[in-house]
């Protein structure tokens, strides 16, 4: 196990000053508080005892019943039977390493992957295999030529961390008929899904291939991550043994933050709630694009390169061939600003010359300001 490198960069981030554009951290002036506080109050007043005892394993049934109509409204039917409740998706990472990863076996991941999933999967002592991508996403040539064998694939298919890139519809549909010729599992993680901008994505690939993909899904980014609450889908010979693992980690997700947020959501209230995260969101992604035009678009051998991301959190950033992120970022924190490297984001050999921006929790002045700043650092390396 290794430390999280957001979360140490995170720490310089306090100092006074510092435009932080490291952190994956939803806005807070999204978080539902007035909803929350009403719905707290309802659970405490009509099940209080129910609210604050221990619990199924499984979750909290009307929750789960509320995930599967969810899921069907994107084009994925599953059974309630099928949902778990797990403390924070990055818990159901950890359970799906326990259940399907024996020392020295194969995880196959996109290169760049989200770190905190390295980090879930590592204690496990797997075997990463990167599998290579371009814009689109996952090559299906690269997926079997290098994932053979592999337990599963591990993949982010909307707005990915620390990417941003979506993968399209044929390609999804490319992924699943490759993985379904060469035996491959697949793990869909989707924390980003309703955060888009122009359009929504595509269906999910479970929705393709249901018996062969485990689902993840998280409330922290259209209700507040403090809650700790995300969910798996399984297959019914899989689920058995997330539960197992589930019971062994904490028993269960506490009753009570599931109970509220249900109550919070049972109505439709996400409906109206998150297309008002998307309008703050796409302001603020268009303010960090402008920025980079203006501060970072040079031509020739100095240029930067970047995707515009359809929705999600980041902005990926790929620096002139031979600047080192890592240490362009102290000469950056020196100027106001903080950033992510690149390379803990590769389970192979990493891409120094990267690095990942989000723009969510930073106003657009922010933003301007930590672009300029971080163009002024990289000035100093050229």
């Amino acid at each position: 196990m290794n430390p999280s490198v957001i979360r140490e960069i995170l720490k310089l981030t306090e100092q006074p000053g510092i435009v932080s554009l490291a952190g994956g951290l939803p806005a807070p002036e999204t978080f539902p508080v007035e909803a929350m506080r009403v719905a707290a109050d309802r659970v405490l007043r009509d099940s209080p005892h129910e609210a604050l005892q221990y619990a199924a394993s499984e979750g909290y049934a009307p929750l789960r019943e509320w995930v599967a109509g969810d899921l069907a409204a994107h084009g994925l039917q599953v059974d309630a039977a099928q949902v778990l409740i797990t403390t924070g998706s990055q818990q159901g990472l950890d359970l799906v390493a326990k259940a399907l990863v024996d020392p020295g076996s194969r995880v196959a991941v996109e290169s760049p992957t989200y770190l905190g999933a390295l980090q879930a999967f590592a204690p496990c002592e797997p075997e990463f295999t990167p599998v290579e991508c371009d814009g689109d996403g996952p090559m299906p040539e690269a997926l079997r030529r290098d994932a053979a064998g592999a337990r599963f694939f591990y993949v982010l298919p909307n707005f990915q961390n620390p990417s941003g890139r979506s993968i399209g519809a044929a390609r999804r549909d490319e992924i699943v008929r490759t993985a379904e010729a060469i035996g491959l599992p697949i793990v869909e993680d989707n924390p980003y899904g309703e955060l888009w901008f122009e359009a929504p994505p595509p269906a999910p690939i479970a929705a393709r291939w249901r018996e062969g993909t485990i689902y993840l899904g998280s409330f922290s980014k259209v209700l507040a991550p403090g809650l700790r609450l995300g969910y798996v889908v399984a297959p019914e010979a899989v689920f058995a043994k997330l539960l197992q693992a589930k019971q062994a980690a904490d028993l269960h997700t506490p009753g009570f933050n599931q109970r509220v947020v249900h109550e919070v959501i049972r109505d439709g209230f996400l409906r109206e709630h998150v297309p008002t995260i998307r309008v703050r969101y796409k302001a603020q992604r268009d303010a960090m694009q402008a920025s980079l035009l203006a501060h970072l678009a040079t031509s020739g051998p100095h240029a930067c390169r970047w995707t515009v991301p359809g929705g999600g959190m980041f902005f990926w950033l790929e620096l002139p061939p031979g600047i080192d992120a890592e240490a362009l970022l102290p000469r950056a924190i020196e100027r106001g600003v903080a950033f992510v490297p690149g390379a803990p984001f590769f389970a192979g050999a990493p891409q120094a010359n990267t690095l990942r921006l989000s723009f969510v929790t930073v106003s657009p002045e922010a933003i301007e300001r930590g672009v300029r700043a971080l163009a002024a650092a990289l000035e100093t390396m050229r």
